[in-house]
């Protein structure tokens, strides 16, 4: 082997792709460790290509199979020609199957005769799997699409429609009465889809809020009951409810949490035939509670399963009555109860053979009510010692929470721009300030960097009040030199928390 084979070898080793090189006659004269690991076991050299290859089945990508004599090696040693880039699946001796990009290249002696070829393969698997996927994204998006357009022209017939029929009426109150009463179903209609779009929107984007108490399940659950009793009881089902007799408290945002239970509860109705049974089962496991929602209706097949709470996924499930909406509501569910640190999961054993939905939640220890009371009283005595300044453009909210705190025995004053914010600030000295960040003439980053370059404002707590509560946002506040980071409107028992848990005392 000359200088130039051996350099040509060692370039072939480090290929991220299979290569072996066949002599005129087809035999194996050189392979790659990556040959190796894509065909799954290694040739023999001086092995006949053909014999080795034969061990494997080749496709076409459409499954029409392929004869070893018309593969790209055996087509480039007998016509001398390169082929390059044919799509072909492999299927090892095991079954397993990966798609690949085969390329051929023959090379010729000095007489211009062909003796032998570079035969390179390109594991392109995941490529093709990563492009069926894109594929199906977009035709569920497309049918996703359709699907709002349909949802969103429904009402707007009738809506129409009643507009008509109160022109026509007349003097009729009665009827015109009922076409008030049907306009109004049908806006309802409407507002709940563009809600669950709403929601659908913030949970991915990771916008919504969540004001997280500690609450008892079973309350959430009497709240998802109160939303979806109505549609069960229409479709004629049988809901049994089995429900613990103590508390079961978690740390959650009440009224997602039972949008979550009431979806699952409403997603049963409406895939179960009418006159079915749903069961609504809570129950303690351990540190944990356990929600389930069972049903018999039409099911779930094994293809749809892994992907049910995908986004864009609306499955025929075979009811009429199943199709109304877009089909994201167990989107919204697995959005909701990861937002709450829980798991839920699907589970059917196929079509016709229902449906059981099932939330893990952690649970919190009850809260002691009297323990409770005496820190709220301490709190409130503790919150009464602030100066509080603060500071909004709009000089409403930002009197009106002055005011509410100035009734909490704080001092307070107010300031509606930056530069007036740095000039009070001086003046009156507080321990807080409660600042918006989006102000005219200097924005609260800057107020609150300026305020802490001052040896009085060192120590001053700052409070940053904004519509934005990203991560990226809170850590631009930390960055300006803020303490805390408020969501806009303040919520005040948040607020007043807060104030409690400051060790301060006034200026």
């Amino acid at each position: 082997m000359d200088k130039s084979d051996l350099e040509f070898r060692r370039l072939l080793e480090k290929l991220p792709a299979a290569a072996y090189i066949c002599d005129a006659n087809g035999l194996i004269t050189y392979f790659n460790q990556r040959a190796i690991d894509l065909w799954g076991r290694a040739p023999k050299l001086n092995d006949s290509a053909d014999r080795f290859c034969g061990s494997f089945k080749l496709f076409s990508v459409d499954g029409t199979p392929i004869p070893h004599d018309r593969c790209w090696m055996a087509l480039a040693l007998h016509d001398g020609k390169e082929y390059n880039g044919q799509e072909i699946i492999i299927e090892r001796s095991d079954g397993s199957r990966w798609v690949a990009l085969a390329h051929a290249n023959p090379f010729f002696d000095d007489t211009g005769k062909v003796c032998g070829a570079v035969n390179v393969l390109v594991d392109i698997s995941e490529r093709k799997r990563a492009e069926d996927m894109l594929r199906q994204a977009d035709r569920n998006k497309n049918d996703f699409l359709a699907m709002l357009a349909h949802e969103l022209r429904n009402p707007l017939a009738p809506i129409r429609n009643g507009l008509e029929i109160m022109q026509l009426a007349g003097n009729d109150a009665g009827m015109a009465a009922e076409a008030r009463k049907m306009m109004e179903r049908q806006i309802g209609n409407m507002v709940r889809l563009i809600d669950d779009l709403l929601d659908l929107s913030r949970v991915t984007q990771g916008k919504l809020e969540l004001r997280k108490e500690k609450i008892d399940l079973r309350t959430v659950m009497q709240d998802a009951l109160e939303t979806s009793r109505p549609l069960i009881e229409e479709l004629g089902h049988q809901l049994r409810v089995n429900m613990p007799g103590s508390a079961l408290y978690v740390s959650a945002d009440r009224s997602r949490l039972a949008q979550v239970f009431a979806n699952l509860l409403n997603n049963s109705a409406k895939y179960t035939r009418t006159g079915g049974h749903i069961w609504l089962t809570v129950e303690r496991q351990g540190t944990d509670a356990i929600v389930k929602v069972k049903d018999d209706g039409v099911g779930i097949s094994p293809e749809l399963l892994p992907r049910i709470f995908n986004l864009f996924t609306q499955a025929d499930r075979s009811l009429e009555h199943s199709q109304n909406g877009l089909g994201i509501g167990l989107s919204i569910v697995r959005g909701l109860v990861e937002m709450h640190g829980g798991i839920v999961e699907a589970s059917s054993a196929g079509p016709g053979e229902g449906s059981e939905f099932s939330v893990r939640l952690s649970t919190v220890m009850s809260p002691a009510l009297e323990t409770a009371s005496k820190q709220n009283e301490a709190n409130d005595r503790a919150a009464s010692k602030h100066r509080i300044l603060v500071v909004d453009d709009n000089k409403d909210a930002a009197i009106s929470l002055a005011m509410m705190l100035k009734i909490m025995d704080h001092e307070t004053r107010t300031a509606h721009d930056g530069v007036e914010a740095l000039e009070t600030a001086e003046n009156f000295l507080p321990n807080v300030v409660i600042l918006d960040i989006g102000l005219p003439k200097l924005n609260g980053y800057d107020v609150c960097r300026q305020i802490r370059q001052q040896a009085w404002g060192k120590d001053m707590v700052m409070i940053a009040v904004t519509g934005w509560s990203q991560e990226e946002d809170k850590r631009q506040s930390k960055e300006a030199g803020f303490n805390f980071h408020m969501l806009k409107p303040v919520d005040p028992q948040a607020l007043v928390k807060l104030l409690a848990g400051l060790l301060l005392t006034p200026a």
